[in-house]
């Protein structure tokens, strides 16, 4: 189906009365449900991307219990934010929030900007979360759309193009507009995500329990597993990673990953990709020569570590090793230190690493 230029007003305002209602008896009983402080709301709202509810909860709410407030976000240092989040994954995210509220400390005498538009001049504040926000605390009419509202609309409206991207994603965006309910821009938003979250699921949506199934076009032609329609997974490339456990009079050296790349500010056991033809024993020995100019002797094997990026998949091979020479310099890391395995609890480890100090332990 194409989006004509005129939506059919009767069904729109089906849609949303009748969304709107099951949404006001069936939603969850959520720790930012309800909330009218725009900085729990925000909090909420990263957190619950490309994450699992069940999931974000006891993060959501130690994040909270660390820091309070915006002014007590700001206030705290990255390694601080990045420990609190640590295992949640998607770190941007987190350096995002950090930025983010930094910035409205600074430039917004600490309150989040009250409109849309103002809302995505901030760091991390895409087009997503900035309408959430705006749409929930604010009562702004603009639409949220994320996974669930295009799985929802496409269905509803029987969409057969690609509608993450192109002309799929444009109509997308129209039939979002046009069914914004005014009145409550909040609900509408959090009624959407919510029937695609619990009803109108991937795999398989549970139609019969819908409010809206007898308005759905892809219910009635059949089609609601097919849609929306996504091209074909491509295969994940895989890595070999190596990673040094350099041991040195009682304390083990981590270094601290460049913020501009992937797990910007994590801290971790230094190493690096295998390259072609390089054996692994080699690639710990070169890695640590380019990062921190030292010269090591592999003593043993200790763990290797099997981990699922979104782009690529990797098996982390860790070795016990001694230092043979060298002083420590932050040639291709942010930073190091010498440190007791007691003292590593402080630093925020990617879940890889965490695995690695798991088996130190034992």
């Amino acid at each position: 189906m194409k989006v004509n230029d005129s939506l059919p007003a009767q069904k729109l305002d089906q849609i949303r009365s009748r969304l709107l209602e099951w949404y006001r008896q069936h939603q969850r009983d959520l720790p930012w449900r309800g909330e009218s402080s725009p900085y729990r709301v925000w909090i909420s709202e990263v957190m619950l991307q490309q994450t699992q509810v069940v999931t974000v909860i006891p993060y959501y709410q130690r994040f909270l219990e660390t820091f309070p407030t915006v002014n007590d976000l700001a206030a705290a240092s990255l390694d601080e934010v990045l420990k609190v989040w640590e295992g949640l994954g998607y770190y941007t995210r987190a350096r995002n929030l950090h930025k983010a509220a930094i910035e409205i400390v600074n430039k917004h005498e600490g309150r989040l900007p009250d409109t849309y538009r103002a809302l995505l001049e901030l760091p991390g504040f895409g087009e997503y979360t900035a309408a959430a926000v705006a749409s929930i605390v604010c009562g702004e009419p603009v639409p949220a759309i994320d996974g669930n509202t295009r799985r929802v609309l496409a269905r509803l409206f029987a969409l057969e193009d690609d509608v993450r991207h192109g002309d799929g994603a444009r109509q997308i965006r129209k039939i979002a507009e046009a069914l914004v309910d005014t009145d409550h821009p909040g609900d509408w938003t959090q009624a959407l995500i919510e029937l695609g979250a619990l009803i109108c699921s991937p795999q398989v949506p549970q139609c019969p329990l819908c409010p809206v199934n007898t308005l759905c076009t892809a219910h009635d032609r059949g089609l609601e597993r097919e849609l929306p329609r996504t091209p074909p997974k491509k295969v994940l490339p895989h890595y070999d990673v190596t990673a040094a456990v350099i041991y040195d009079s009682g304390k083990y050296l981590i270094t601290k990953r460049p913020l501009d790349g992937m797990l910007g500010g994590m801290w971790e056991f230094p190493g690096g990709k295998q390259q072609a033809g390089e054996t692994l024993e080699a690639c710990v020995e070169r890695e640590i020569r380019e990062e921190l100019g030292l010269a090591i002797e592999i003593r043993a094997p200790l763990i290797s570590v099997k981990h699922s990026y979104s782009h690529f998949r990797i098996t982390l091979h860790a070795f016990y090793c001694r230092l043979i020479d060298g002083a420590p310099e932050a040639l291709e890391v942010a930073d190091w230190r010498w440190v007791t395995l007691d003292e590593m609890a402080a630093y925020p480890f990617p879940r890889t690493d965490q695995k690695i100090i798991a088996a130190l332990k034992k």
